[in-house]
């Protein structure tokens, strides 16, 4: 998929999925007034236009919020999160500037006090799953 498609009426949310299969982290803009959305929008909150483009995003971001995550939604204990095994959930605020929740890797969630608000942090694609079930989920991991 190329960087700058319109998104127009074929965004759809599969196909930001289909985009972190391909290791890309990739958001809205509006040509209109230059606002970028991650995760992508079909239009634009700010100017309500309907033809925002497709942008791909660095990854570089800094930590602007977490939680410890022990009692884990049905995904996370899959994988093999819960109350032995916490996880961080966090939101980054991109270096394009808009925020976005996912998983923090490269924390020790064991002492929290020890996680720093504004951390410089980058994307990473976390493979879960075999065969036809696998699929590819947004994280970002601690830049040391």
């Amino acid at each position: 998929m190329s960087e700058a498609s319109a998104i127009g009426t074929a965004f759809t949310g599969t196909a930001f999925y289909n985009y972190l299969k391909e290791h890309q982290l990739m958001g809205s803009r509006c040509p209109h007034c230059g606002t970028v959305y991650a995760p992508p929008r079909p239009f634009c909150p700010t100017c309500l236009a309907a033809d925002l483009e497709w942008v791909e995003l660095s990854g570089a971001g800094k930590l602007a919020s977490y939680s410890i995550i022990a009692v884990a939604p049905t995904a996370m204990l899959e994988a093999g999160y819960g109350r032995e095994n916490p996880y961080c959930s966090g939101v980054v605020e991109l270096a394009e500037g808009p925020r976005i929740s996912a998983q923090i890797l490269g924390v020790d969630v064991a002492h929290p006090e020890s996680i720093v608000v504004g951390m410089p942090v980058r994307a990473v694609f976390i493979e879960r799953g075999e065969g036809e079930v696998r699929k590819t989920f947004l994280g970002f991991e601690v830049i040391a």
